[in-house]
């Protein structure tokens, strides 16, 4: 798996691992994070490991996926989910971002799931590719062009490995969280992360299962996806955001604001 050191990743590895999975995964950067979880979850009795890599440069998650099967001694699933959020208007992005985002978010993907489709085919090995995209594949808003437009390359692209793959008795799908609350409180203000105080509180109460999306939530969905239950399932996407995305409702309203760009 890749990006398991923390938000969503965090929730997915802890998930697996209660399954019984033997779990590796990468991080990027908060290697004390990515070690403390390791040791907790050590406790339960499977094996877990974790490697930092910059997944930005397509070569290094061909060399974690190399060193994870040989030291978990195979595989039956690969978890997508290393990726960076890059928020900007077409009349402000510049190439830089734009390929960073091409890179991690797009490159990377497709370059493991290749990787371990031939893993698993060369192995006979019946095993599950999981994509961690997002609800704004699917809806658009603004200042996202790059961002939901790759996360929706990648629930497009799924398909066509799924009917590549279904011969083999490999499924692959996605799981597209909606709005993840991925810091409490006081790590907000402890980052100084003054743009995001407040914004959760106000926006859970207006989602229409009046709530927030926690990293547990999309593990649960991961976990289901790579099961027994659902083994008649593949190239599909799996949205799990609380009906967010269903009554076309804006995350926040500028003063003025009377639609999504529109202003009075």
């Amino acid at each position: 798996m890749t990006g398991g050191s923390r938000g969503i990743g965090r929730g997915i590895v802890k998930k697996l691992v209660e399954e019984g999975y033997d779990v590796a995964f990468s991080y990027s950067t908060k290697k004390e994070e990515a070690e403390k979880l390791c040791e907790e979850l050590q406790k339960e009795n499977v094996n877990i490991w974790c490697q930092q890599s910059d997944m930005s440069i397509p070569e290094n998650g061909e060399i974690f996926f190399e060193q994870a099967v040989k030291v978990l001694g195979g595989l039956d699933l690969l978890v997508n989910n290393a990726g960076i959020t890059v928020f900007g208007s077409i009349l402000e992005l510049e190439a830089g971002e734009i390929q960073a985002l091409v890179n991690l978010d797009l490159l990377n993907y497709l370059i493991l799931s290749s990787k371990a489709a031939r893993y698993m085919k060369e192995h006979n090995i019946k095993g599950n590719i999981i994509n961690i995209t997002s609800s704004r594949a699917e809806r658009a808003y603004p200042e996202d062009c790059v961002y939901g437009g790759i996360k929706a390359a990648i629930n497009r692209a799924s398909q066509s490995m799924a009917l590549d793959l279904a011969p083999y008795g490999i499924r692959v799908n996605c799981v597209a969280p909606g709005a993840v609350c991925i810091r409490t409180p006081e790590e907000i203000k402890r980052e100084h992360l003054t743009d995001l105080e407040g914004f959760w509180e106000g926006l859970g109460s207006r989602i229409p299962l009046e709530r927030n999306g926690r990293p547990e939530d999309i593990g649960n969905a991961v976990a289901f996806l790579a099961s027994e239950k659902a083994s008649y399932i593949t190239g599909e996407v799996l949205r799990v955001d609380g009906g967010l995305i269903l009554p076309g409702m804006p995350e926040k309203l500028e003063e003025g604001q009377t639609c999504w760009g529109g202003r009075k």
